[in-house]
């Protein structure tokens, strides 16, 4: 019986308790052939025993632009403590600067600080989407994640039917002696 259920797989170098344990869960799922492209894949890589747990950053980051690089640092800068203090900094000293130290003077940006409230919208109208685009992107991280994750799961579910299999054959292996010696 072990043999009629290799013959559905793609090649046949799998142990027999391997093709008889996989032929047994296309069987019951139908047939390989009704599966997805992606579960063939993962269903042969963990026939094969290829490891299928790998780094999810280094997946992601491997297939990164420069510009995604770029838009994932400057969000990370924009959503930090840094920028923030830095920025409030800035804003006291303009205020400054054309209240205090310019007074009775020719001022740059006078009170309500025109200059300073378009350079304001300006940075805002740029900084946002590209912050969009680092959320993106670290949404689609997640859900390769996620893949990955369900993959592991379907590795570990298959090695725990292999494990149980072959506990099970132990133990009818040590139920046959233990009858056979009494």
């Amino acid at each position: 019986m072990r043999e009629s259920h290799s013959s559905l797989l793609p090649n046949n170098d799998l142990s027999p308790d391997q093709a008889h344990l996989l032929g047994k869960m296309l069987l019951e799922e139908g047939g390989f052939s009704r599966l997805s492209a992606h579960d063939q894949a993962l269903i042969c890589a963990i026939a094969h025993r290829v490891h299928v747990t790998q780094d999810a950053n280094e997946a992601f980051e491997s297939q990164t632009t420069f510009g995604q690089r770029l838009a994932d640092r400057v969000a990370e800068v924009g959503g930090s403590w840094g920028f923030v203090i830095s920025f409030v900094i800035f804003l006291i000293l303009w205020a400054g600067l054309n209240v205090v130290v310019l007074h009775g003077q020719d001022r740059f940006d006078p009170y309500p600080f025109i200059f300073l409230n378009l350079i304001l919208s300006m940075l805002a109208a740029i900084q946002a989407p590209i912050i969009m685009m680092a959320q993106n992107r670290q949404a689609d991280k997640d859900r390769l994640t996620t893949r990955m994750d369900y993959e592991v799961n379907v590795k570990a579910e298959h090695e725990i039917a292999l494990l149980r299999e072959h506990v099970s054959q132990l133990h009818d292996k040590l139920d046959r002696h233990l009858a056979g010696s009494a």
